[in-house]
């Protein structure tokens, strides 16, 4: 079944599973203690044997400077294995500016807070973020077929990895495109679950190993309580709403630059466009009472543009 024949199959029904890209659905599967199997599950997959997680402890995901003032950095997921190395995982909706900023910032607080006071040796576990992104990154930098990307410290001359334990791996989802008859690997069939969970009504038959037993029981959305369906469709709406906003400003934003005739004027068109968008979406979180943090996570936008809203 192709991506167009789920689509269809979706917008004719009622969902039955969870959207994972939705906060409450991302947290609700990979962001509890009673769901760490489908995490660990999904983390050996997506390092495709290199890195083996045997247990993990899920950590406190809001994690503040080191002075009263500083900036924080909220978590989707921040979890330590058995080897005492922690993983960052989070599920970014929005392309935003500055993202690998972003992403190199909050690398730095599971650094820091390896830290021990007196006599110290330096010695540091590894640390991995892992970005699931429903967006693919601006101007072509990966071609069409390369969705994989992992990042280490490189000595650019000889392309010798000079430091292993910073880790970042980026999976640009929208690049995936297999169908349910060419899954072959866990890599492949955790791939096809995150960028098809909504669209599907009953579970693949390509998918019959235990852990998406577990996965699919999780997802159904008629198990349930009322309040959980009630944050589920609050997190939905904001989830459609900010891909909506941002598609139509985006569109704007190009149409504004193919009025100049320029290479430069699409582009710069295109990231005002981006821009007006999120700054659209960040109104609207503010009104829904959301935290300043919790807007920057969602936009990228600064502290300051956000107060000024």
């Amino acid at each position: 079944m192709n991506d167009n024949s789920l689509r269809e199959l979706s917008e004719m029904s009622p969902a039955k599973y969870i959207n994972p890209y939705t906060d409450f659905g991302f947290k609700k599967l990979f962001g509890t203690p009673l769901n760490k199997e489908l995490l660990i599950s999904l983390l050996n997959s997506l390092f495709l044997g290199k890195e083996v997680i045997s247990d993990l402890t899920y950590l406190n995901g809001e994690n503040l400077g080191n002075s009263y003032g500083d900036r924080r950095a909220i978590f989707d997921v921040y979890c330590e294995n058995e080897k005492g190395e922690t993983f960052i995982v989070e599920m970014q909706k929005a392309e935003q500016q500055y993202f690998k900023d972003r992403s190199v910032f909050y690398s730095t607080f599971a650094i820091q807070n390896q830290g021990k006071k007196g006599i110290w040796d330096f010695n540091l576990k590894g640390v991995y973020t892992v970005g699931i992104l429903d967006f693919v990154f601006p101007d072509n930098e990966y071609p069409e077929d390369s969705m994989r990307h992992e990042i280490q410290l490189m000595d650019v001359e000889d392309k010798h990895v000079f430091y292993n334990k910073l880790t970042f791996l980026y999976l640009e989802m929208p690049k995936f495109k297999k169908t349910e008859d060419e899954l072959v690997t866990m890599y492949d069939k955790w791939l096809f679950v995150l960028h098809n969970l909504s669209r599907l009504m009953k579970r693949p038959a390509a998918l019959q190993e235990r852990i998406f037993t577990r996965l699919f029981e999780q997802a159904e959305i008629a198990h349930y309580s009322p309040k959980e369906r009630q944050d589920y469709e609050d997190s939905l709406k904001v989830y459609r709403d900010l891909k909506n906003v941002l598609d139509t400003a985006e569109l704007k934003g190009l149409k504004r630059g193919l009025s100049q005739g320029r290479e430069e004027g699409l582009s710069q068109g295109r990231e005002e466009g981006r821009k007006e968008g999120l700054m659209n979406v960040a109104k609207s979180l503010k009104t829904m009472g959301m935290t300043v943090e919790q807007i920057i996570k969602a936009t990228g936008l600064t502290e300051e543009e956000i107060l000024k809203l």
